[in-house]
């Protein structure tokens, strides 16, 4: 009988190999399932206003009280849309990373080996490492609880072809295209709940109290505010009675994990913590930057896991929350007395995490510059002339077939950018507003997120293929990155992206120094403010000097006449630009009382009053 072929002795080899596996099946998908979620969380918290995207406006004055209670309802989620701060990396730390991570994890080793019971280290890491526990799970606790809130008491929903908003000090629901003075007026609902659920006909009491606990779950209690000279700038953060909730819950866990017991679970609680505090505080700042950091920890990794003992040393010895836990099923050589877990490194989660988040802010990105347009500039204002200047490096996306005459012609046109709507937090009101979540819930396309997810699925699956096979700890670096790599920029390179990808940056500068029109009034410059108190604009006199300003020229109007404000001499200046400044400041401060709630009815009513006085005047005049 001839011996089988190659492909018959593959075929069984696959084949036993997985029956090998297949116990260790449901360990591996909870595996990865959890490296997803620190992963998938902390990208999502970590997006903010991109450069293409215009600020939103700000309401200094309201038309009616529906639109300011409105902006107050809103004024605790633009506290949570401040600009996120994030630690940029610099393609130096490519170096730098490697080398004092090798260092560190050298002293460790050393340090284990002296010490022969690693036990004191380990309660003074884990010690060490409870203050930012405590303070990264009640973030993510506290994010958990108001995304489960927004599900039952959106801000906004769609229900009937309309789009209701919520008027929570005035305890109703409107109608945003309600069609004052038309024939199809909706009348305003007095339920906080969303969807088919706002028309229940529900008691008088029922409803109450029902509102009572939307505002006892969504306004905040007091708003902390802190500042640190150098370090910290001011921040002001709500905090609700879920946020009091979660830092009651991190503390007991805290406690309970370094006093009582140190669990698989409540390990990977602080895991994820850790993880999906750091996804919002560490960027790569550019692709390529990103794609140096992770090849440089390509080769770190594969050399301190195959060629040295310090990585599996210390990763088995510390007994610290800075990995994953997941059990498993006991092997031949497994202690029977013992849980058998497997075990999964925070760096292989942050690493490629943070180029998973980049790759989600690279899609918020694009997803505004497509939304950009230009206009034709008003040459009889040259006020618009400087902010029309062709910006190729600033506008790839949209400048990729352009030719030199387009852009001469387009020397005299300005981009308009779309107004940015939150995209972070607000799940419930993206399901609530269903199709219409792209427009008004923050929605956009992931095309570049969703592939490096895929390729980190693919890498860790790698990963957990060939360490069962070998029965040896594998560096999961050595397939994660060129799988996350290997996806972001073969999807760039498939839709013909790779000069935007390449052009892309985070850092701070890049929107100041390329203004483009934000789809609003901007403020006008000193030189384009009125000095005559009646709203006649100054011109500058070509014949004067310059800095001066010519008199307005007599159209009927009788302009006073204002003597031109001094200089500031040499001394104020100096001790305008020495000013002071408070080293640090912490301030708790109560939220503005609310006014007390009107009924639908009579807002309504009123509004309706207010809109046919100003009519009436109107057409007297």
């Amino acid at each position: 009988m001839p011996p089988p072929g190659a492909a018959v002795e593959l075929l069984g080899q696959i084949t036993y190999q997985f029956t090998q596996i297949r116990p260790y099946i449901p360990t591996y998908i909870h595996l990865i399932i959890s490296a997803l979620f620190p992963i998938y969380a902390g990208s999502h918290a970590s997006l903010s206003r991109p450069s293409s995207a215009a600020r939103p406006p700000r309401h200094k004055k309201h038309s009616t009280k529906e639109q300011a209670d409105h902006d107050n309802d809103d004024e605790g989620g633009e506290l949570r849309e401040q600009s996120q701060r994030m630690e940029g990396l610099s393609p130096s730390d490519a170096i730098l990373y490697p080398v004092l991570t090798g260092c560190m994890l050298a002293g460790l080793y050393f340090l284990i080996k002296w010490l022969k019971d690693p036990a004191i280290l380990n309660k003074i890491l884990n010690w060490y490492l409870s203050v930012f526990g405590v303070l990264s799970i009640a973030k993510l606790l506290s994010d958990c609880m108001t995304t489960a809130i927004s599900y039952v008491f959106p801000s906004r929903y769609g229900e009937g072809g309309s789009i209701w908003e919520i008027q929570s000090k005035q305890r109703y629901a409107s109608a945003r295209d309600n069609n004052v003075g038309g024939n199809n007026v909706l009348k305003p609902r007095k339920s906080p709940l969303p969807g088919l659920a706002s028309r229940l006909p529900l008691p008088d009491y029922t409803m109450k109290s029902l509102w009572n606990v939307r505002d006892f779950l969504t306004q905040p209690l007091y708003i902390m505010e802190a500042y640190i000279y150098g370090v910290l700038e001011r921040t002001k953060i709500p905090v609700g009675p879920q946020g009091l909730t979660s830092f009651f819950i991190a503390v007991i866990s805290v406690l309970y994990f370094n006093l009582v017991d140190k669990s698989w679970w409540l390990t990977n609680l602080l895991g994820f913590s850790f993880s999906y505090s750091a996804l919002q505080l560490m960027s790569p700042t550019t692709f390529w930057t990103g794609t140096l950091v992770l090849t440089s920890l390509f080769f770190y990794d594969i050399y301190f896991v195959f060629f040295t003992p310090l990585m599996i040393t210390v990763a088995t010895k510390l007994d610290i929350p800075v990995k994953l836990l997941f059990p498993r099923p006991p092997g031949v050589n497994d202690d029977p007395n013992k849980k058998s877990l497997s075990m999964l490194g925070l760096g292989d989660v942050v690493l490629p995490g943070i180029m998973i988040g980049l790759a989600l802010r690279f899609d918020l990105y694009l997803f505004y510059l497509k939304k950009q347009r230009r206009q034709k500039i008003d040459l009889k204002d040259g006020s618009d002339a400087q902010s029309a200047e062709f910006k190729p490096d600033s506008m790839v996306h949209l400048e990729a077939n352009v030719t030199e005459g387009d852009k001469i012609d387009r020397a005299n046109e300005e981009v308009v950018k779309a107004t940015y709507r939150s995209a972070t937090g607000g799940w419930g009101e993206r399901y609530w507003l269903g199709s219409k979540a792209i427009l008004e819930g923050g929605s956009f396309p992931k095309t570049y997120f969703h592939a490096s997810v895929v390729g980190y699925i693919i890498g860790m699956t790698c990963t957990l293929c060939v360490m069962h096979v070998y029965q040896h700890g594998q560096p999961a670096l050595l397939y994660l990155v060129p799988a996350v790599l290997c996806s972001l920029w073969g999807t760039a390179l498939f839709r013909g992206e790779i000069r935007t990808m390449w052009a892309y940056t985070e850092a701070e500068e890049a929107d100041k120094q390329n203004p483009a029109k934000d789809g609003r009034q901007q403020e006008p410059s000193e030189s384009q403010v009125p000095r005559d108190g009646k709203g006649v604009k100054a011109a500058e006199n070509p014949g004067s000097e310059q800095g001066s300003v010519a008199e307005p020229k007599d159209h009927g109007v009788e302009v006073p006449h204002q003597e031109p404000q001094p200089a500031l001499t040499k001394s104020k200046q100096t001790s305008k630009t020495n000013e002071s400044k408070p080293l640090f400041v912490f301030a708790i401060t109560l939220p503005p009382p609310s006014p007390p709630p009107a009924t639908a009815t009579g807002a309504t009513t009123a509004t309706l009053e207010k809109q046919k006085s100003l009519k009436g005047d109107l057409s007297t005049a």
